[in-house]
């Protein structure tokens, strides 16, 4: 697990709403799906908190290209 020199983007091709989660797994080299599913999870957990939070990354993050 590692991101071998890459960039951190978000996903233009695995994408549900904005492609955070499909560009984040790319990064890491997870599956998209394990990812939303702990993400769902943890902002469930967390009183909503992660909703902020892909919000920021959703604007922080460019596109791949």
């Amino acid at each position: 697990m590692g991101n071998n020199g890459q960039v951190l983007r978000r996903s233009r091709t695995d994408k549900m709403i904005a492609g955070v989660c499909g560009g984040l797994a790319q990064y890491f080299g997870l599956d998209a799906t394990l990812l939303r599913i702990i993400y769902v999870l943890l902002s469930i957990f967390t009183v909503f908190a992660g909703l902020l939070v892909y919000l920021i990354l959703w604007l922080v993050m460019p596109y791949e290209n």
